[in-house]
C-alpha cells in the first residue's frame, strides 16, 4: 500500500467520522488495518493511522459521562462502538443491550433500534 493510498483511505474514514457515521468509520478502520499491505507502510505512517483509532479510547470517558447524565440510546451505541474499537466486547455488548432496551421503549421501529439489534446479535 503506497503512502498516498494510506492517506486517501484515512481521509475517507475521517470524513465519515466527521459526518457522524461512526459505524462506517469503524468499519473503514477495520478494513484498513486488516489489509495485508497495511504493514508495508513505514512504521511511522502505520502509527499515525493507528493513533486516529486511539481517539475511540479517549472518547470513552466523555461518552460514559453523557450516558450517565442523559441516558440516551444513541450515546450507548457510540460508547459500545468505542469499546468494540479497543477490543472490549463484553462492555460493548452491555452498552448495545442497554441502548436497545431504551430505544425499544421509545420507538421499536427506528433505524437506531434496528442497528442496535444487529449489534447485539453479532456479539
Amino acid at each position: 500500500m503506497s503512502k498516498e493510498a494510506l492517506v486517501g483511505a484515512v481521509k475517507e474514514i475521517v470524513t465519515l467520522s466527521r459526518a457522524g457515521d461512526a459505524e462506517a468509520s469503524f468499519d473503514g478502520y477495520s478494513a484498513l488495518f486488516a489489509r495485508p499491505d497495511f504493514t508495508e507502510n513505514r512504521p511511522e505512517d502505520q502509527r499515525q493511522a493507528l493513533k486516529l483509532l486511539a481517539a475511540h479510547r479517549a472518547a470513552i470517558g466523555p461518552l460514559t459521562d453523557l450516558v450517565s447524565k442523559h441516558n440516551e440510546p444513541e450515546d450507548y451505541e457510540m460508547l459500545g462502538i468505542c469499546h468494540l474499537a479497543i477490543g472490549n466486547e463484553a462492555a460493548a455488548a452491555n452498552m448495545f443491550r442497554e441502548g436497545l432496551t431504551l430505544e425499544r421503549a421509545k420507538n421499536a421501529g427506528s433505524d437506531l433500534c434496528g442497528r442496535l439489534m444487529t449489534r447485539v446479535s453479532s456479539l
